[in-house]
Parts: structure tokens; C-alpha cells; sequence
């Protein structure tokens, strides 16, 4: 499709589409906060809670580029 291959395709659409996902998770969560008057202790346990998994996923992209550049 417009030249590019199946696999850079995923690879786009891995790491653009699922990051900018990501961003608009961490958007939804801070409106939870906000709406929530959660305060600040409050508001770092709901991201704490719910966007700890984006780490993992941001911990494997950055293993990536750092084991094809050693």
C-alpha cells in the first residue's frame, strides 16, 4: 500500500497509533483527576493506577532502540 510494506505498516502504526493512544489515556486520566478533585496525592495514585502498564510498553521500545545500538 503507497509502497510500503506490511511490516512498516505495524511498525507505524505500533509505535505512532498505540503512543498517541497512550497520550489520550493519560489525557482521560488527568480529567478523571481533575473532575474528581482528587488533589495531588490523589491525583498520582489514579495515574499511578491506571497508566502504570504504559510503562511497560515504553520500557520495551526504549530496550529496543538501545540493544540495536550496542
Amino acid at each position: 500500500m503507497f509502497g510500503f510494506s506490511e511490516e512498516q505498516i505495524a511498525t507505524f502504526g505500533l509505535t505512532f497509533g498505540v503512543g498517541g493512544f497512550m497520550l489520550y489515556m493519560l489525557f482521560i486520566i488527568g480529567h478523571l483527576a481533575w473532575e474528581s478533585k482528587a488533589g495531588k496525592f490523589g491525583t498520582f495514585v489514579i495515574f499511578l493506577g491506571l497508566a502504570f502498564g504504559m510503562v511497560g510498553f515504553v520500557a520495551k521500545y526504549f530496550i529496543q532502540w538501545f540493544m540495536e545500538h550496542n
